[in-house]
């Protein structure tokens, strides 16, 4: 790395620690068309909505992974192990939820819980971009979220895609 680069790095990491990853997340999340987009992301190609929203923070900042982080592994078990287990026990809940307010409090419990649970995983992903060593300046010539996100996720149906054009185009540039 040279020294451009390496102060340019630096200077768009320091950007990280201003914009927190919650606060993107939420503010992202709730513009119109995202979070359906994530969520067709989600259960169309099993990719996890902390870990796009923290790609799309990321781009947003200006920087990409020039390959995974191994600490992006015990981030995705916690996912899957805590976050997945009460997203399923919520979902599951749903129909009798609907039939017992008893059974729709215990619901919005484990809904706060899951919440709780994908905040502790974006710290931890802000945690490791603040970190990583794979952590790089997006390139002069790239081709936008779009096609980074399709590429990562090998996304190839159209609503996949669809969906990730949503998430470019409504991705506000710093």
């Amino acid at each position: 790395m040279t020294d451009d680069s390496t102060a340019t790095l630096a200077a768009l990491r320091a950007g990280l620690g201003a914009d927190p990853l919650w606060d993107f997340a939420l503010a992202f999340y709730a513009r119109p068309g995202v979070e359906a987009a994530c969520l067709c992301l989600q259960d169309e190609a099993g990719i996890d909505v902390c870990e796009l929203l923290w790609h799309c923070w990321l781009y947003r900042h200006g920087l990409t992974l020039s390959e995974e982080p191994p600490e992006l592994e015990a981030i995705r078990r916690w996912q899957r192990s805590v976050t997945q287990s009460l997203r399923d026990l919520r979902r599951q809940l749903k129909a009798e939820a609907a039939r017992s307010p008893g059974i729709a409090d215990v619901r919005r419990r484990i809904q706060q819980a899951e919440l709780d649970a994908e905040r502790e995983t974006l710290q931890r992903l802000q945690c490791l971009a603040q970190q990583a060593e794979q952590l790089t300046p997006l390139p002069a010539n790239d081709p936008g979220l779009e096609i980074s996100l399709a590429s990562r996720w090998k996304l190839q149906k159209k609503a996949q895609l669809l969906a990730a054009q949503t998430l470019e185009y409504r991705l506000d540039p710093l």
